[in-house]
């Protein structure tokens, strides 16, 4: 039997965590969402967004055609993960060959590609 191989990467909230007043924040999601987006046109990145974690740890998921030591090297350069807002967690995950498929998409650059144009 064929298997893909795929990365799975878990950011994990930091309880050392720097405080961040809300211009600080937002700048710092902006850089975290462009450089999620940079890692997608690359090709490495096939599916990312934030978790519903109900104990708050896990912050958000991302899945990577990379190995697992790749996936580190490049999530480790995440502006939120260098500000120490996060850790990552890597888990190989190796499923049948073609049970996912990932459709083409368009990943946010910004908060501002998130909530999209305001009123005109």
């Amino acid at each position: 039997m064929d298997f893909d191989r795929l990365t799975v990467v878990l950011l994990e909230a930091r309880e050392d965590a720097p405080a961040l007043d809300e211009a600080a924040a937002n700048a710092l999601q902006d850089a975290h969402l462009d450089f999620l987006a940079t890692l997608h046109e690359q090709g490495h990145l096939v599916a990312a967004g934030p978790a519903a974690d109900p104990q708050g740890i896990i912050r958000g998921i991302s899945v990577l055609t990379v190995s697992p030591e790749r996936a580190l090297e490049l999530k480790s350069a995440d502006p939120a993960v260098v500000a120490g807002l996060y850790r990552l967690r890597v888990v190989p995950w190796r499923l049948p060959a073609g049970a996912v498929h990932f459709t083409p998409a368009r990943f946010p650059h910004s908060i501002a590609d998130v909530l999209g144009p305001g009123p005109g």
